[in-house]
């Protein structure tokens, strides 16, 4: 959890906006002033059903921090705040994340942040000091304090009737495994704080937490990981002059890839022998690339360790590289945390929070293609984010905010719990976009959008950060049926309301139009579609193609020698070894849906084989090597992950020469690695061989 204050990220987008008023019942909305103009042109939005993930699995929060400090806050306070994070009207997670703490030794002094100290489920033996670490044996239950952790687990018991899958993870392990002897992490930040002889006892001390967890609530714990952005050196223990910690503020624990690797091969069977059904999810990085840095260093057996891949998105980019990581693994995905400022400073009515918040969710929908989506926590502390607090214009971190010092003689009133417009902008997202719908493509960077569990109804969510109002057209032609009494209707949070329901607009000619306000999140809920167009899908099932790189501008080609493949420019009067027939493999019609491409003429197709792309013999029915699983954010442009090595045709060295070689990567995210889909079907045939001269 990147979630520091000096990491904060002042991610602004330019407008800001007025107060809040009251939004008008019509279609077409009135506009928000703002300092800043921007254009605000009319958007057209196509949602396509012929390219969707796999079932949604919902909205999460991890409990930590906010669960530890308010777990014993008074009924009216904790209520207000169970409503607002997993109530109908509220942000109505399904999803939650409990954290194992580590926990210091009992005669260190608490220094961590307000709610972090989060109580480790040991049981020190009486005296027990920094200097005692070998006295922990997890098979003994004197050892293990079964009633740890009570102000977290107080949520575990209000919220287990909301929540549809449970993790547990780490931040750290106990001080008595780590190489500093802090939950805080090493005093080198960049070195590794788990000591080696502690894997084993890590990992049983997980399982055994996860283990009564799961028996004194009666729930049961679906995921694990063991780590938490593991591979940074964000976390780091600082001594004052007197020897006693005074940072960092967190518990966290460097682990370089080799040693989570030990960790992954201690925790499996660990989970094998345990009472608890839990699978191992993975690695919780902070950003996408480093998460594929880990990733590509973990051999085949212990990635076959994993069941779910988590990713945080502090960073954003090489989100496709790990969308396609996940479907070469065909493992879930998951974006397991992310927060942060947007905007300048505190405010509960800026909208730049707001808008910032649901560009990320947009985003991230989009391009990491994720079965859930996860905040850090939801709610933060307002003495620390007020101005005046660690910093001078205080922060909009956490959607809801109240302090983290309340007593149990406070009420409402004297701990007072704010939202902001990220509350108000997340919900357009957690209301209608529900479990079990599957997301879809569109091809506007500013949309997301899905279709209903039952397949008879969409969603659009669309994000106008601009200081003007726009005009925003749905095109439901990809859709199979638009029935006569179609209908759109907008959901609109602005400056002048939160979800303000607009009239119904009835389509007409497939489309409708609806004005949104400036900097707005709009919801369209879409009724009388179903179904996927005939024509709809860029990719058709025996229709050919010709594969143009989109670093380089020139086309996938077999090579003279008839085996390897070049990248040759454009030439309609020889087509011969650029024209590639798609053929679906099997009957699924979602996002790993894998296909065979077979060279116009039949007699080659395209494989990795030995570590290279080859136009091999297309002979009998292709195996994992000659599959590919498509991939695309929208934008007209594929990758293709091989199902066998999970790797990417690549033009080598991003050549853009006629000629320049096409190999094999892992998933970058690099232009080299994209490629435009023309439908060529019915253009002219190649030679019989499928091969050309240099």
């Amino acid at each position: 959890m990147a979630h520091r204050t000096r990491k904060r990220r002042l991610l602004g987008i330019g407008v800001t906006a007025l107060a809040t008023g009251t939004v008008l019942a019509t279609t077409s909305l009135p506009a928000a002033h703002a300092e800043t103009t921007a254009a605000g042109a009319s958007v057209t939005v196509r949602p396509d059903p012929s390219y969707k993930q796999e079932k949604f699995e919902g909205w999460g929060t991890s409990l930590v921090w906010f669960a530890n400090a308010t777990g014993d806050y008074p009924p009216a306070i904790r209520e207000k705040l169970a409503k607002l994070l997993f109530g109908d009207d509220g942000l109505a997670l399904n999803i939650a994340r409990y954290n194992i703490g580590g926990g210091n030794a009992p005669d260190v002094k608490d220094y961590l942040r307000a709610g972090g100290a989060v109580e480790g489920w040991w049981k020190a033996p009486a005296g027990t000091t920094r200097e005692d670490v070998d006295w922990w044996d997890a098979d003994d239950p004197a050892d293990w304090n079964k009633n740890a952790d009570a102000t977290q687990r107080w949520w575990v018991d209000r919220i287990k009737k909301d929540i549809t899958h449970w993790e547990t993870f780490s931040n750290s392990p106990p001080w008595f495994m780590t190489e500093s002897g802090y939950v805080s992490g090493n005093f080198d930040a960049g070195k590794d704080q788990l000591k080696t002889e502690s894997v084993d006892d890590f990992a049983k001390y997980l399982v055994g937490a996860t283990e009564r967890l799961e028996k004194a609530h009666g729930i049961k714990v679906d995921t694990l990981d063991p780590f938490n952005e593991p591979n940074t050196n964000y976390w780091g223990t600082k001594l004052g002059p007197d020897g006693e910690p005074v940072g960092g503020r967190q518990e966290g624990a460097h682990m370089g890839p080799e040693l989570q690797q030990k960790v992954l091969r201690a925790l499996g069977p660990t989970l094998e022998k345990s009472r608890t059904d839990a699978g191992i999810s993975a690695m919780d990085e902070t950003n996408p690339g480093t998460f594929a840095t880990n990733w590509n260093s973990y051999p085949q057996e212990v990635r076959d360790l994993v069941e779910q891949m988590n990713v945080h998105t502090y960073g954003t980019g090489q989100r496709t590289t790990v969308r396609d990581l996940a479907k070469a693994a065909d493992k879930p995905l998951w974006m397991s945390e992310v927060e942060g400022d947007w905007g300048d400073g505190q405010s509960f009515t800026d909208m730049r929070p707001g808008l910032g918040l649901a560009q990320r969710m947009v985003d991230d929908l989009r391009e990491l293609e994720p079965r859930a989506w996860v905040f850090w926590q939801p709610v933060e502390d307002y003495d620390n984010m007020k101005p005046g607090g660690e910093s001078a214009k205080g922060g909009n971190w956490g959607e809801i905010q109240l302090p983290f010092s309340c007593t149990s003689e406070d009420t409402l009133e004297t701990c007072p719990i704010y939202t902001n417009t990220k509350f108000d902008t997340a919900r357009n997202f957690t209301h209608y976009i529900k479990p079990g719908d599957r997301l879809i493509k569109t091809d506007d960077t500013s949309s997301t959008a899905a279709v209903s569990r039952k397949g008879d109804a969409a969603t659009v969510v669309h994000v106008n950060s601009t200081a003007e109002a726009r005009d925003v057209t749905l095109d439901l032609s990809k859709f199979g049926h638009v029935s006569s009494r179609a209908t759109v209707t907008p959901v609109v949070t602005s400056a002048d309301g939160k979800l303000a329901r607009q009239k119904a607009v009835r389509v007409t000619g497939k489309q409708a139009t609806v004005t949104v306000p400036a900097q707005s999140v709009t919801s369209f809920l879409v009724k009388g579609v179903s179904g996927v167009a005939k024509d709809a899908a860029e990719l058709q099932e025996g229709h050919t193609y010709r594969l143009t790189g989109v670093q380089s501008g020139k086309d996938l080609a077999i090579a003279a020698d008839g085996k390897s493949l070049v990248i040759r420019s454009a030439d309609a009067a020889d087509p011969s070894g650029r024209q590639w027939q798609l053929d679906r493999i099997g009957r699924s019609t979602d996002n790993r849906t894998r296909y065979a491409f077979t060279a116009a003429g039949g007699e080659k197709r395209l494989a990795i084989r030995d570590g290279a792309l080859v136009a091999e013999p297309a002979e009998g029915r292709p195996d994992s090597a000659a599959q590919w699983i498509m991939s695309t954010t929208g934008d007209g442009t594929w990758t293709l992950v091989n199902a066998a090595t999970g790797q990417l045709p690549d033009v080598s060295g991003q050549a853009t020469n006629d000629g320049a070689g096409v190999g094999v990567w892992p998933p970058n995210s690099g232009p080299n690695q994209r490629w435009k889909v023309t439908d060529v079907t019915g253009d002219a045939a190649p030679d019989n061989d499928g091969s050309q001269a240099d």
